[in-house]
């Protein structure tokens, strides 16, 4: 009797598709405005750093927020290994220091020098340490203070968000 049964193993590597940086930072973006993202964050951070009080935001709002900076990390390391494949520099014209927020000149004219100072600091996982340690000292009152340096990671955050937006904004005008 011959056996009718499929070999599914050597049939999962055929229908999945690459995981793209771009995608997921579309995403992340339809689902969190930057300014809204930008604000959350710093909010985070200056509750996690005061002793005597914690975010007034809802805790399901930050835990869900933890959730979606992580796939942003995640999506930021995927993006920093796309300058071989497209580079996305652009010449600058005159543009206001309001426009460049933390991003030097040269970031902003390629916004992937970001990602990869970023990920040459940290890796994946001191970002997600990070993330959750100052959730976990927003969301309450604590006699100790984060043992690290949060102001680095902060800032490296902060203008990865600048600059995904930033490329995004230059795919859509292509």
């Amino acid at each position: 009797m011959k056996k009718n049964r499929k070999d599914l193993h050597s049939r999962l590597g055929k229908d999945r598709k690459k995981y793209c940086g771009i995608p997921l930072m579309e995403n992340h973006f339809k689902l969190n405005d930057l300014t809204a993202s930008k604000e959350l964050l710093n909010d985070i951070i200056s509750y996690a750093v005061k002793r005597n009080s914690w975010i007034k935001e809802h805790p399901s709002i930050i835990l869900h927020f933890q959730q979606a900076m992580r796939s942003f990390i995640r999506a930021g390391y995927l993006i920093k290994f796309q300058e071989k494949k497209r580079t996305t520099t652009t010449q600058l014209e005159d543009v206001s220091p309001l426009v460049l927020g933390l991003l030097s000149e040269k970031e902003y004219q390629n916004p992937l020098l970001v990602f990869k100072k970023a990920f040459r600091e940290y890796s994946i996982k001191e970002f997600d340490y990070f993330i959750s340690g100052m959730v976990y000292f927003s969301l309450g009152i604590y006699n100790n203070l984060p043992e690290r340096n949060i102001i680095s990671p902060y800032i490296h955050l902060t203008k990865m968000l600048d600059a995904a937006y930033l490329i995004l904004e230059r795919r859509g005008k292509k």
